[in-house]
């Protein structure tokens, strides 16, 4: 198991740089210089090139590359250049946004698809088996921002229930109490369930083919000629066993959703990683990128691991000795 676990840190940390790596030259070769961004068309060359001296803009990309890397490393990184503040507190600040609306997401999305998929397999071959397979193929396959801006076409412009951007109401500083959490929870309805709707998708699908192939098993025969009732064999036998893959999916689908979130904060103006990220990519915010990607591909590399340990702890049958 440790072999296993170095072997996996180290192939982690190869990704890492190869995408923090990747991430630093396309920046570069992208059309749009921050420095114009940032100080205006009106600058004087003279202007344009002190600044560019000043972010340290004018060092060969190996030299940029280099210390961008040892300072990261070391635990700074650095100072956003459009907004001027550290990019640590920038990330930081929008942090707890991403957070809630990706875990109410992740925890909603594995409630209703183990529901779902529980349901299909029982009903295996039949018209609601049908019909459910393909609601959740449609929805796992669409895009993110596109089903949030049906949503907020929906329940925004034609219902007029819900809002439809920002994580509060302009008068959310004069409000306290219920009002206060209702106003956050109405502004937090439609983000979440662009996410959730997509992850039921994924989910269902993955617990219904794991549930078939557990329902055929002998042991799932043993128990019903025992005279347990459907639902307790479902619920107690088959269930159980099902979910010990869901495992791997879990593992996967947190920095899936941390992804997945960029689009859908963007198109709601989420507070959170999501938007900083568009936005400074937009900007030509080079700091907050690389930091993004970087923490980004961490958390890839941290959920497959997961997934892997998890997977390992819930089924012994599960070796990792090589």
């Amino acid at each position: 198991m440790i072999r296993f676990l170095a072997r996996r840190v180290v192939v982690g940390a190869a990704v890492v740089f190869g995408v923090v790596t990747l991430t630093f030259l396309l920046l570069r070769l992208a059309p749009g210089d921050p420095v114009e961004r940032l100080i205006g068309p009106a600058a004087t060359p003279v202007q344009i090139e002190a600044q560019r001296r000043s972010l340290g803009l004018d060092r060969p990309l190996v030299t940029q590359y280099g210390i961008w890397v040892g300072r990261f490393a070391a635990g700074d990184w650095g100072t956003s250049i459009a907004r001027g503040r550290p990019v640590r507190e920038v990330i930081g600040t929008a942090w707890p946004a991403t957070v809630i609306l990706v875990g109410l997401s992740l925890s909603l999305s594995y409630l209703f698809g183990i529901l779902v998929g529980a349901v299909q397999a029982n009903a295996s071959g039949s018209r609601l088996d049908t019909g459910l397979s393909v609601a959740t193929v449609a929805v796992y396959a669409l895009p993110g921002y596109w089903l949030g801006l049906m949503l907020v076409m929906v329940f925004t412009y034609w219902l007029r229930v819900l809002p439809a951007f920002g994580a509060a109401g302009l008068d959310a500083d004069f409000v306290g109490g219920w009002a206060w959490f209702v106003d956050r929870l109405r502004h937090l309805v439609l983000p979440v369930a662009t996410l959730t709707l997509i992850g039921i998708g994924g989910a269902a699908r993955f617990v219904r083919g794991s549930m078939l192939d557990v329902l055929s098993q002998p042991f799932v025969a043993v128990a019903r000629a025992k005279g347990l009732t459907s639902r307790r064999v479902t619920f107690r036998h088959v269930l159980r066993n099902a979910l010990v893959p869901l495992v791997t999916l879990l593992g996967l689908s947190i920095p899936a959703l941390f992804s997945g979130a960029v689009f859908v904060e963007a198109v709601f103006a989420w507070p959170g990683v999501g938007r900083v990220l568009v936005e400074a990519v937009q900007g030509r915010d080079y700091p907050v990128v690389m930091a993004a990607t970087a923490v980004s591909a961490v958390l890839v590399v941290v959920g497959n691991l997961t997934a892997d340990l998890l997977m390992a702890l819930v089924d012994p049958r599960v070796q990792h000795t090589s």
